[in-house]
């Protein structure tokens, strides 16, 4: 088991490169669209301010947690509307933001151990949110790349994200209305420095393998499977890449393949 220490030094580090990223932008370049609809630069960093705001409250007072669920206007818009809230000039997003997640990485130290903490449709260890929460950096940080036309270079963080991934399979059928499957599936996946991650039982005949940043990438929903080198074996495997979410609530739309698939990407029967 991963200890949360840990997760929350990879947490701060995962923030850190990001910051590193958008600190140094010019505030016009805080406005440029990204493939989320209707949201800029400022509104990833405002969304992951937002997230970290009410986690904090999940984590230090579930009452008020609950509050802002009950108040939200339209349940639907939770999200967009946060992000609209929190959304403020660089200077003032990136103190919030930076406040924020200090905030809520002492707060999950806090928490006893065993204690579950109230989060959309589910409930949550510190560890399990800590965890959340690098998905959601890392994902929303990938958004700001794509933006700025750059590409980030790949950390053994993302074993967070991709075991998030496989724990999340039931979630992403479930999400999408579709019974989850009782065959397991045996995901190897081959991490930035070249070892492999593994998970399922080795004789499941459902597979899924490829690269651990693709496999990231689908169950964040930043990118089609189409354009993603990942090989799904068996009609379980298949149809997870169709579903595949690791974050909690209503599907996710997707994105849209791009007009030239990646090399080696397939499906086996």
């Amino acid at each position: 088991m991963v200890d949360l220490s840990d997760l929350l030094t990879d947490l701060a580090d995962e923030s850190a490169q990001l910051d590193a990223l958008v600190a140094p932008l010019p505030a016009a370049d805080w406005a440029r669209p990204t493939l989320a609809p209707g949201w800029s630069i400022g509104h990833q960093v405002a969304h992951l301010a937002w997230t970290d705001h009410v986690a904090l409250l999940a984590a230090t007072d579930a009452a008020a947690f609950f509050a802002t669920v009950s108040a939200a206007p339209d349940p639907a818009r939770m999200v967009d509307h946060g992000a609209e809230q929190f959304l403020a000039p660089p200077a003032e997003l990136l103190t919030r933001w930076r406040a924020g997640r200090t905030a809520l990485a002492a707060a999950l130290a806090a928490v006893p151990a065993g204690e579950k903490l109230p989060w959309y449709g589910t409930r949550m260890s510190a560890t399990s949110m800590a965890t959340a929460r690098i998905m959601e950096t890392w994902a929303h940080g990938e958004d700001v790349a794509d933006a700025l036309g750059v590409a980030r270079p790949a950390s053994d963080r993302l074993r967070h994200v991709a075991h998030l991934g496989v724990r999340t399979l039931g979630h992403g059928f479930a999400a999408h209305g579709r019974p989850a499957p009782t065959a397991p599936v045996r995901v190897e996946l081959t991490g930035p420095g070249g070892d492999t991650w593994s998970w399922g039982p080795a004789d499941a005949a459902d597979r899924l393998t490829g690269p651990a940043r693709d496999f990231c990438l689908l169950v964040t929903q930043r990118r089609h499977r189409a354009d993603l080198a990942l090989l799904a074996t068996g009609p379980v495997a298949d149809e997870w890449l169709d579903v595949a979410q690791a974050f909690a609530g209503p599907p996710g739309v997707g994105r849209e393949p791009s007009a030239t698939p990646a090399g080696g990407h397939g499906v086996r029967a």
